[in-house]
């Protein structure tokens, strides 16, 4: 696939088929994140691959932040937590830069894995130190992201359909809505 059809097709994906993931496939998902770009390459990134089944389900049951949104991951045959050391990241103009340097070796992660007809879907809603509690992450690693990782279903579950819908997943603003040109609202 190429790079711009990856892009352009890549979907949240939140209904799996049980097939699992090759290591192979999943060096090479994780080896896109390791080659991400970051602040003065400090690399503050850090993953959690989640295979376990237990796992799995505690984090599907336990790491929402209202009820059990998440219960879908549990059906993935693998979940990623994208986490950092800030310590290992810089802060400019106010920023802190491990929250950028980990969302774009994650998205590269995600694009990766699309290329090879894995889907994925960013998580936001979940509650950090619940997270970090079931998979015994040290207090100084913040949780940036997490997503399930897996083969996406032909069809769509009720409950992707509904999600996709409210969250209006396919819709994507126009380019004169937030593109400038040389100085802000010039849009020629």
């Amino acid at each position: 696939m190429e790079l711009l059809d990856a892009i352009k097709t890549r979907r949240s994906v939140r209904s799996f088929l049980p097939d699992a993931i090759s290591d192979d496939i999943m060096t090479e998902i994780l080896q896109a994140g390791r080659l991400a770009p970051s602040a003065q390459n400090r690399q503050c990134w850090r993953f959690v691959v989640v295979r376990d089944e237990e796992l799995k389900q505690r984090l599907s049951k336990k790491s929402g932040l209202v009820g059990k949104i998440n219960f879908f991951i549990a059906k993935a045959p693998v979940i990623i937590i994208a986490a950092a050391d800030p310590k290992r990241s810089v802060k400019l103009n106010g920023q802190e830069y491990y929250l950028v340097d980990t969302a774009i070796a994650f998205q590269q992660m995600m694009l990766t894995a699309w290329n090879f007809g894995i889907g994925s879907c960013w998580l936001a809603a979940f509650n950090e130190q619940k997270v970090k509690d079931i998979l015994a992450i040290p207090p100084n690693i913040r949780v940036v992201a997490m997503s399930p990782f897996g083969y996406p279903r032909e069809s769509d579950t009720l409950y992707a359909k509904a999600v996709s819908f409210v969250a209006k997943s396919k819709k994507r603003m126009d380019l004169e809505e937030i593109v400038h040109y040389d100085v802000w609202g010039n849009k020629e």
